[in-house]
C-alpha cells in the first residue's frame, strides 16, 4: 500500500453487454445491497435499472503498470479494483483512463530515493507503457471497448454496447520543457490534461509539495511561463484543462487564461477535510463559474477528516521522530514537515513507511461521506458542475463502492439523498461531456504557438 500513496492509478468499467447472466448477477448484488447497505429494495431496483440506461463515466483512474500480464488478465475476476469482469458487473459505460508518468521513488529496500537526472526518461516510459495497455485493451477486446476521441465518440461507443476509453494524462514533469509535447499527446488521443501530482514540476505549483525534494509551497508563485503557454496551448488544441492537485494560485491562474470550461477531475471539497488538497470554496466557484465541473472523488481521506485515535498514533509516531505534534491534516495524510528535506534516504523511508502503515489502519469513509461532498458542491456551484470519480488503484475506493464492480451502489446513494433520475444523469457523466463539448468546439488546432 505505501507505493501507491506516491502514484496514480485509474480502473475501467464494461457495459452491460458484458454481463453473463444479468439477472442472477442482480439478484446477488440485490441481496450483498440489503445485508450490507440496508437501502430499500425499491431503490436498489431503481438504481439497477438507471445504471443501465444512463451513460456514466468516471473521470479518473489510473491503469496498473502491469496490468494485463500473467495473473493480472484484464479479462479475469483479479485482485485489481478493475478488471472486465468486475466492469460488467458495474455497469459503468466509460473511464478517464490516466496516461501517467511519475518517477518511482522506491527503491528495492522499500525506501525512497531522491530524483536524479534519469527520472524524467524513466517518467516518459511509464507513460509509454499506459498508451500501449490501453491500446492493447482495444486489440484484444474490439468487441467491447473502444477509445473515444470525441464527446460523439463516446456517445456512440455507449449506444454499441461498449466502453468508452477518454485518455487523460497526469502531471507535466515527463514531458520537461517540451511544449509540443502536447501536440504530440492530443494526436495519439490525449483529451484531459492535468499539469500537477506530488511535489511541484517547472510547469506549475502542486498542492502537495515534496520537501524530501526540496519542494517548497508556491516556488513559482503558481505557473511558470511554459506553465502560461501550455494553457492557451491546451485551449488551441481542444484539450480540457484538470486542475486537480494545483496549488491554489496556479488554479486561480489557470482560471484566469483559459477561454475554455475547466475541470477538476479528482478531488473534494476542502469543507469536507481542510487540506490544500482539497478545493476551497473560492476554488469551486472559480471552476463552476469558468462553465466547469469538480468531480467528486472516492478517496477517503478527502472526504472524512481522520479519526481522532489515528491522529494520536500519528502524533506518537512523530514524537519518536522528533517531529512536534501534528500541526494540520496535510501533515497527517503525508510527510510534508519542511525538516524532511535534511533527513537521510534512510530515515524518511522508515518514517514514511510507519506512517502510511497507521494511515492504512483508518476505517474507511463510507458512500455516505461521498455523498455529503457531492451535495456540498451541488449547494455551492450547482447540479450542471458536478461529477463523480473514483481514483481506483491509487487510494480510492469506499465502504460500499471498493472497485468497478460497485457502481451502482453510487446511484442508490443519490437515489436515497433525493436526486432526481435526470440530475444523475449529470453527476455520472452528462455535465462532463457537455464541458468536453465546448472545449472541442472552442479549438484552433493550426492556431501559432
Amino acid at each position: 500500500m505505501t507505493k501507491l500513496r506516491w502514484k496514480k492509478a485509474l480502473y475501467l468499467g464494461l457495459p452491460l453487454a458484458l454481463v453473463i447472466g444479468a439477472g442472477a448477477g442482480f439478484a446477488a448484488w440485490e441481496l450483498w445491497f440489503n445485508e450490507t447497505l440496508s437501502y430499500p429494495l425499491k431503490v436498489i431496483r431503481q438504481a439497477d435499472e438507471l445504471q443501465e440506461r444512463i451513460l456514466s463515466f468516471d473521470s479518473h483512474i489510473t491503469v496498473p503498470l502491469e496490468f494485463g500480464t500473467a495473473g493480472n488478465e484484464a479479462d479475469k475476476d483479479g485482485e485489481s479494483q478493475f478488471d472486465l469482469v468486475k466492469a460488467g458487473r458495474g455497469r459503468l459505460s466509460a473511464a478517464a483512463l490516466t496516461v501517467f508518468g511519475w518517477p518511482e521513488i522506491w527503491n528495492g529496500a522499500n525506501a525512497p530515493h531522491k530524483p536524479t537526472a534519469g527520472f524524467v526518461e524513466q517518467a516518459r516510459h511509464q507513460q509509454e507503457v499506459r498508451y500501449k495497455i490501453i491500446q492493447g485493451l482495444v486489440r484484444d477486446f474490439p468487441e467491447r471497448i473502444g477509445i473515444a476521441y470525441s464527446p460523439d465518440d463516446m456517445r456512440r461507443l455507449h449506444g454499441e454496447g461498449k466502453f468508452a476509453i477518454f485518455i487523460s494524462m497526469l502531471n507535466a514533469y515527463p514531458l520537461g520543457n517540451d511544449l509540443s509535447l502536447l501536440d504530440t499527446w492530443a494526436a495519439r488521443g490525449m483529451r484531459m490534461f492535468g499539469f500537477s501530482y506530488i511535489g511541484n514540476n517547472s510547469w506549475a505549483d502542486s498542492s502537495r509539495p515534496l520537501p524530501f525534494f526540496n519542494d517548497s509551497p508556491d516556488a513559482l508563485d503558481g505557473l511558470s511561463d511554459i506553465g502560461k503557454q501550455a494553457v492557451h496551448r491546451l485551449n488551441d488544441l481542444g484539450v480540457i484543462i484538470d486542475v486537480s492537485q494545483m496549488s491554489s494560485k496556479a488554479l486561480e491562474q489557470v482560471a484566469q487564461l483559459s477561454r475554455t470550461p475547466l475541470v477538476a477531475s479528482h478531488s473534494a471539497p476542502r469543507a469536507m477535510v481542510d487540506i490544500p488538497r482539497n478545493l476551497s470554496d473560492k476554488e469551486l466557484q472559480l471552476i463552476g463559474n469558468s462553465g466547469g465541473v469538480v468531480q467528486i472523488v472516492g478517496f477517503g481521506g478527502y472526504l472524512k477528516p481522520l479519526s481522532q485515535r489515528t491522529q494520536g498514533r500519528l502524533n506518537e509516531l512523530r514524537g519518536t521522530f522528533d517531529l512536534p505534534p501534528l500541526p494540520n491534516l496535510a501533515m497527517a495524510l503525508m510527510p510534508g514537515d519542511p525538516i524532511i528535506a535534511a533527513w537521510p534516504e534512510k530515515k524518511f523511508g522508515e518514517y514514511a513507511s510507519q506512517l502510511y502503515a497507521i494511515l492504512d489502519e483508518e476505517p474507511k469513509a463510507t458512500l455516505k461521506d461521498l455523498g455529503d461532498a457531492i451535495d456540498y458542491t451541488v449547494r455551492k456551484i450547482g447540479i450542471d458542475h458536478v461529477g463523480i470519480s473514483s481514483d481506483f488503484n491509487e487510494g480510492g475506493g469506499l465502504k460500499g463502492w471498493k472497485d468497478v464492480s460497485e457502481v451502482r451502489n453510487v446511484t442508490a446513494e443519490l437515489i436515497q439523498r433525493g436526486y432526481s433520475e435526470a440530475d444523475i444523469a449529470k453527476l455520472w457523466g452528462g455535465n462532463f461531456l457537455r464541458v468536453w463539448d465546448q472545449v472541442q468546439q472552442a479549438a484552433r488546432p493550426v492556431a501559432s504557438r
